[in-house]
């Protein structure tokens, strides 16, 4: 006797992985798709909009933020709070798709070596933020994150913010003002890596929060 459809599948490997790959494919389309249409502000529902209280990142944020991608802090700290329970009463209100409208890339992450940083900003003080990253085990004895201490000796370099501030504006519709841009280098002018990285830090889910 052959069987029933269910059993036939069940036994054949074959069978169940193509079952398997068309099934994942089509919850990844389900899942996907909605959001590439969706034009509505989350006021109305969307979520590819940015959210009401967000702001562009200023000059120095956004020299932070490309400091963050080169010293690697994104291999090490997500920026995602997922939907679940343990993770929203860890760290604050799971992330919404609008708050990332913005960034390219997503630093979203996958491995948490360290806690999330979707929510830190403004949980500590600017001075407790520069002397963790100086220096993490004078306020962490357990933490296993390396100190940046260089950071506090270099000096921004604002020679291209400008440019990339016009890039986010023109490429991926962050609304920058020429007054934003033609201040930037002035605005970076004389703070070390060490201030762009607490500022960077010090915005992150605020917008969220509506505390910026």
């Amino acid at each position: 006797m052959a069987g029933t459809p269910h059993e036939i599948i069940e036994k054949n490997t074959g069978l169940l992985v193509i079952g398997i790959v068309i099934a994942i494919s089509f919850a990844t389309l389900v899942e996907i798709v909605p959001l590439i249409y969706d034009q509505k502000g989350p006021e109305e529902g969307g979520v590819n909009a940015p959210l009401p209280a967000m702001e562009p990142w200023t000059a120095l944020e956004f020299e932070g933020r490309d400091i963050y991608i080169r010293e690697g802090c994104h291999v090490c700290h997500t920026q995602m709070v997922r939907p679940l329970r343990a993770e929203v009463e860890r760290y604050g209100p799971y992330s919404r798709a609008a708050e990332s409208t913005w960034d390219h890339p997503f630093l979203w992450g996958s491995k948490r070596t360290g806690p999330d940083l979707a929510r830190v900003g403004g949980r500590y003080s600017e001075d407790w933020q520069k002397q963790h990253l100086i220096n993490p085990r004078s306020l962490v004895p357990e933490s296993v994150m390396p100190g940046f201490p260089w950071l506090a000796k270099n000096e921004v370099n604002g020679s291209n913010i400008q440019t990339k501030m016009r890039l986010f504006r023109d490429r991926f519709g962050v609304p920058y003002t020429e007054e934003d841009i033609d201040g930037a280098p002035d605005a970076v002018l004389g703070a070390t890596e060490l201030d762009a990285l607490v500022a960077y830090l010090q915005q992150l889910g605020t917008a969220m929060e509506g505390q910026r």
